[in-house]
């Protein structure tokens, strides 16, 4: 059964700026594995759906009270497929409704970066 449903886009161009202007917000916003790819830095389109996933995510377990963005945790799978894994205070919110699994869904074009998350009881 879904318990919870978040959707969230982000402006690329706006996002880039931030980040090239706040030079530590990508250690407050993403967790250190989700800066880099193959020992590389990850490209500014993929940390823009990232942060949307993690927007997402909080609209999906219903609160973001007490939560840390480093708390929201996108990786990859084996099979190259997004998962979210949440941490700390996110973790709990997300028991407390009944979330055993979360599905997240991003993508990029365009300017704009997007991301969809379901928690699952």
């Amino acid at each position: 059964m879904i318990v919870g449903l978040g959707v969230d886009v982000v402006d690329l161009a706006r996002f880039e700026r931030a980040m090239t202007r706040t030079p530590r917000l990508g250690a407050r916003l993403f967790a250190p594995e989700e800066l880099v790819v193959d020992g590389e830095p990850r490209p500014i389109a993929s940390l823009a759906a990232r942060f949307a996933a993690k927007e997402a995510a909080q609209k999906a377990i219903g609160t973001t009270a007490g939560t840390r963005w480093i708390d929201f945790v996108v990786l990859q799978a084996a099979d190259g497929k997004p998962r979210l894994e949440l941490r700390g205070t996110a973790a709990e919110h997300a028991a407390a409704i009944g979330a055993r699994a979360l599905h997240v869904s991003m993508s990029h074009d365009a300017g704009i970066a997007t991301a969809t998350v379901i928690a699952e009881s």
